[in-house]
């Protein structure tokens, strides 16, 4: 039977409770424990899919399809576990369900109310499909003593009750301050937050105590007295510089050891971290650095690109530099004193990322076609492939007016929207004024590569299966027009309908993908179309 470790956060919200849920779970998979990581989330939207990136950062999407938080890329990314949609319940999609089943008469008149109903909707999907796990972490997000949380909370008493005694853990993550003009670090912040957490029935048994400054042995065990665990149980953890680093740095204050001691389990042996420790020397003794320009349209809230981010420095560590990485709005580039020019010859590549709408995309093209010319490593993900067939077609096959439908009516529909596709339940098919959450082509679709092409190279092999996210893709009707200007089509769907990948074969680097392959980069172990184009990067900077 699986044990339940339940994460909350106390005190102020971005306290890292996904980076310790993420780290806690890579060391108890380093000691050869099964693990899987959920997420509750107490806003009522149904996913994350229709909010904006600056309110909650990227859309992480599942093999299966799912819209997600993008703490789900943090728990990827550490144990190399695939999330799926069943990892992710927001409370909207939980009165959503309730609701749905009240209408159909499921209920059979009873009231229906958060306890027991909520309550229960929320312990199911905490106990669904954890039959061949030792740990499932529960995160749950938000901060104790928001009104949207309470259920959750509620929820997490009772399953600790119904599961017993050494089947359950509780670990609240809370902030320690330190008051710079006292020289003090303030500990009756996290008092009062374990404090409510414990009126609404759950006790912590290990405290995660975030500090700028280093916690003293004196105020460990004062916020062990006062908070009713043992000193050992009170884990400080301090910033790091890389969030590679924060597993290691977790087990070397003993919080994987405590967690297990709270169980009953006495931990054996050393875990097997080489992994971290390799991640980590090759972070801090890179042998060059180079620098990447992303021209994209939310670079106001690095969150909005969590996953790219971590995909760049991960092919960082695949060829060993240190990657910088220079956040340019698309805007900039927009109107007669758009200097691209200027803004991207200090980069060694151009990156352009996934996006929504007309705004920006002008000057997405602006970048493409300096990569082009100035053949300098292009790589267009999403929206940014997207973009490169359009400036390919305007500037190489004489299509001047080319266009995508998704910014309004165009005479040359170089890109358009999706309105079928072969998907795992047979054929979709969306309409253009129908819903927008949900209605993408979302989750893990397979492709076939040309075998002669630089992307199968990069692979290793001719079919594959990556994560896609969009609602509109290039039109094949122009696929003669923009190979005739050296943008040839070396990916599709298997049944041929619809462009995966575009490359230029006379040019260094240039591959523009559909999908999103930053979903599925690891630090142990790089996406290969990351590794090659930081590669890419690397050769331009040694003739710059």
């Amino acid at each position: 039977m699986a044990r339940f470790i339940f994460i909350t956060g106390g005190v102020v919200s971005s306290l890292g409770k996904g980076l310790m849920a993420a780290s806690l779970a890579a060391l108890l998979q380093a000691r050869g424990y099964r693990v899987r990581i959920r997420k509750f989330d107490p806003y009522l939207n149904v996913d994350p899919g229709t909010m904006s990136p600056y309110q909650h950062g990227e859309v992480y999407v599942t093999d299966d399809g799912a819209e997600t938080d993008l703490d789900l890329g943090h728990y990827e990314r550490f144990t190399g576990v695939a999330s799926r949609q069943s990892d992710n319940v927001t409370s909207g999609r939980i009165y959503k369900t309730i609701i749905e089943r009240e209408r159909r008469g499921d209920y059979l008149g009873a009231t229906v109310q958060v306890i027991p109903h909520v309550t229960d909707a929320i312990k199911a999907f905490a106990k669904a499909e954890t039959e061949d796990l030792d740990f499932v972490l529960c995160e749950i997000g938000g901060t104790v003593g928001d009104i949207e949380s309470l259920p959750f909370i509620e929820a997490i008493r009772q399953l600790r009750n119904e599961l017993g005694r050494g089947q359950s853990v509780s670990v609240h993550v809370t902030l320690v301050p330190y008051i710079s003009a006292a020289g003090e670090l303030k500990t009756k912040p996290t008092q009062h937050s374990v404090r409510e957490l414990a009126a609404l029935g759950v006790q912590p048994d290990v405290l995660v105590c975030r500090c700028e400054q280093p916690l003293p042995p004196s105020e460990r065990a004062k916020i062990a007295l006062f908070c009713n665990v043992p000193a050992s149980a009170v884990v400080p953890a301090l910033d790091a510089k890389s969030i590679y680093a924060v597993p290691l740095q977790y087990h070397a204050e003993g919080l994987d050891e405590e967690v297990l001691r709270a169980f009953g389990i006495e931990a054996e042996g050393k875990p097997d971290l080489s992994r971290w420790t390799e991640i980590v020397d090759r972070l801090t003794n890179p042998e060059g650095e180079v620098t990447v320009g992303v021209v994209g349209k939310y670079v106001g809230l690095q969150d909005a690109y969590k996953s790219l981010n971590e995909a760049l420095v991960h092919g960082g560590i695949a060829n060993r530099v240190k990657v910088n990485i220079r956040w340019i709005d698309a805007e900039l580039f927009e109107g007669e004193h758009g200097d691209v020019a200027g803004a991207l010859e200090p980069c060694h590549a151009i990156l352009v990322p996934g996006a929504f709408g007309e705004r920006g995309a002008e000057g997405k093209i602006a970048s493409v076609r300096f990569a082009r010319e100035r053949r300098v490593p292009y790589f267009g993900i999403c929206f940014g492939m997207q973009m490169a067939c359009v400036e390919g077609a305007r500037h190489l096959a004489g299509i001047t007016e080319a266009s995508s439908t998704e910014f309004g009516p165009t005479p040359e529909p170089v890109v358009g929207l999706i309105t079928e596709w072969m998907g795992r339940d047979g054929l979709e098919k969306r309409e253009a004024s129908g819903d927008l959450g949900g209605t993408m082509r979302l989750g893990a679709y397979p492709a076939r590569l040309d075998g002669n092409s630089v992307v199968s190279t990069i692979y290793g092999a001719t079919e594959i299966s990556e994560r896609h996210r969009h609602r509109y893709e290039v039109n094949t009707g122009y696929r003669d027009a923009l190979e005739k200007g050296g943008l040839v089509f070396s990916g599709m769907s298997p049944d041929g309908t619809l462009p995966e990948i575009v490359e230029r074969p006379d040019h260094p680097w240039f591959v523009g993908v559909q999908f999103h392959p930053e979903l599925k980069s690891k630090p142990f172990d790089p996406h290969p179309l990351f590794a090659s184009f930081i590669g890419a990067a690397v050769k331009q900077s040694r003739l710059v």
